[in-house]
């Protein structure tokens, strides 16, 4: 049995074939991906949107469809992608810790070593760093909403907040004020000689000339 492909889709996946390496040939790697849509079909409730549902259970961090991870082994980078429910990687389903190991000549720590881009991410992200920062996030108590006032509490809160802000003027004194005598005008003995009005001038002086 024999199956039309469209040429363009044919030489996209020769390209990408050869990009990924390995030994796969164009036949397995048809056969893989109606296996792998076969699957997801099955799995797919009626009526629900797969972008919005589906992904990779990493123990406490959920990796969506289309999320690239990528390991760095002997001086180059190897790519695998989530598609659906499954991390794929050459064309076949591996757990983080598969691909981790995949071009590993000692163990490694999957947290470590993988590196993560999600489809909403600019860059790739240590896979433990990105599992510390949300166990954060879902640890950090949400702050509850303020309570809404009504329009009158609000003109209130503003008329009062006016108050509080302009100056206030010193309490004036309340104690009692004793009574100002007059002043005594009568000149004294000697306010009026000439000697005296000679050298200096007095307010008694000027005001009984």
């Amino acid at each position: 049995m024999s199956l039309q492909i469209d040429t363009d889709t044919l030489l996209r996946l020769i390209s990408h074939l050869k990009v990924r390496g390995g030994a796969q040939d164009v036949s397995e790697a048809v056969n893989s991906a109606i296996n792998l849509w076969l699957r997801e079909q099955t799995q797919l409730a009626a009526g629900c949107d797969p972008a919005s549902v589906r992904g990779y259970q990493w123990k406490t961090l959920f990796l969506p469809d289309g999320t690239e991870l990528r390991s760095w082994s002997y001086g180059e980078y190897n790519y695998a992608r989530v598609v659906g429910d499954d991390i794929i990687h050459k064309g076949r389903s591996v757990s983080p810790n598969q691909f981790a190991q995949a071009f590993a000549r000692s163990f490694r720590n999957a947290w470590m070593d993988l590196y993560i881009k999600r489809p909403e991410d600019k860059q790739f992200k240590q896979a433990g760093r990105l599992r510390k920062e949300l166990a954060e996030q879902a640890a950090r108590p949400a702050s509850p909403p303020a309570p809404a006032l009504p329009p009158d509490a609000n003109a209130l809160a503003l008329l009062l907040t006016q108050l509080l802000a302009a100056p206030t003027a010193p309490p004036a004194s309340t104690a009692a004020q004793p009574p100002t005598r007059p002043r005594d005008t009568t000149p004294g003995e000697g306010w009026t000689l000439p000697e005296r009005r000679k050298f200096r001038f007095r307010l008694e002086d000027v005001a009984f000339d």
